[in-house]
């Protein structure tokens, strides 16, 4: 599927709401019926159930119990659980545009999605939005709900944060654009409280980040953030890199998943005052462990210079790529 639309309405089908033991069925008509009839009798306990159907209880027990044939893998989310369980007790409440109030958050994970259209807008309750490890490129925040508080995307192909920052979701605390394209200096711009106001925690990790007095100087302007991941940017390799952050962002507890302690703080005391110490270079040193397969060069240095033997030469060449 290209959108997330096409994505959700897969991942429906793969979670069988409408199957046994869930959704609406000869196994619980009677109990439906009731609740349709409110004068009605309740149904639900054991001597109450006609033959042939089955009590709330032993649907949630087909659902839970790992031996079942109808129970989800160990590995599935908590979101995937309430909706197979809503769906077994109250299947009316996810009957067509219903499902989307109930979902709370929404995770597609490598489905190759590529558009993260206008259809998201129906999730009128959506507070997490898990996209990693697809083909987004770029992300419209009018497509976006209101209410979103997290919005993942990593392992993905961003690499601008224009049409993101056109209308973000006012209320979000998590942005995760981590392993992504991101190369400055235009993106620092859009990361400042005029777009994020109550941001606590921003992954940047592994992009191609450059300017790292431009990003201290607009991520300054987050008051809220907590929690910061630079790591995997060449920005990261200035060797003054941990200390000015620390000095310069004194409310952030995290940087690059290491707690932030006094101790180090007080360490880093006034280098944020000192910009001149961080140079726009950084020293790589590359070690190659042992080579098998090549001639050992002592063997040629041992050919007396009057030798009738043929003599060969061999050149190589180690290449770099960052």
């Amino acid at each position: 599927p290209g959108s997330v639309s096409a994505a959700f309405q897969e991942y429906l089908k793969h979670l069988g709401l409408q199957d046994f033991p869930c959704g609406f069925g000869s196994w619980n008509k009677s109990r439906l019926n009731a609740r349709r009839r409110p004068w009605a009798e309740p149904v639900g306990l054991e001597e109450d159930v006609p033959p042939g159907e089955e009590t709330p209880e032993a649907l949630l027990e087909l659902l839970r119990d790992q031996h079942s044939p109808w129970a989800l893998p160990p590995d599935c989310s908590p979101q995937d659980r309430l909706l197979r369980e809503v769906a077994a007790l109250a299947p009316e409440l996810l009957c067509g545009s219903r499902v989307f109030q109930v979902v709370k958050s929404l995770r597609i994970l490598d489905k190759g999605v590529e558009e993260v259209d206008e259809g998201l807008l129906r999730f009128q309750q959506l507070e997490e939005l898990i996209l990693s490890a697809n083909h987004i490129s770029r992300v419209t925040s009018a497509h976006l709900p209101r209410t979103l508080k997290v919005l993942e995307l990593c392992c993905n192909a961003v690499d601008d944060l224009q049409d993101l920052c056109a209308q973000p979701p006012p209320e979000l605390q998590h942005l995760g654009l981590g392993y992504n394209q991101l190369c400055g200096p235009s993106q620092e711009k859009h990361l400042t409280v005029d777009f994020w106001p109550n941001l606590v925690s921003l992954d940047l990790s592994f992009n191609s980040l450059t300017d790292l007095l431009e990003l201290v100087s607009q991520l300054s302007t987050l008051q809220n953030l907590h929690i910061l991941v630079l790591q995997g940017n060449p920005l990261a390799l200035i060797p003054t890199y941990r200390g000015f952050l620390v000095d310069s962002l004194p409310k952030l507890s995290i940087l690059d998943d290491i707690h932030i302690g006094p101790e180090e703080r007080q360490q880093f005391h006034g280098l944020a005052r000192q910009p001149g110490l961080i140079r726009s270079e950084a020293q790589v040193v590359v070690s190659i462990g042992e080579m098998k397969g090549l001639p050992n060069p002592e063997a040629f240095q041992r050919l007396e210079v009057d030798s009738e033997d043929p003599v060969i030469t061999y050149s190589y060449c180690v290449t770099y790529e960052f």
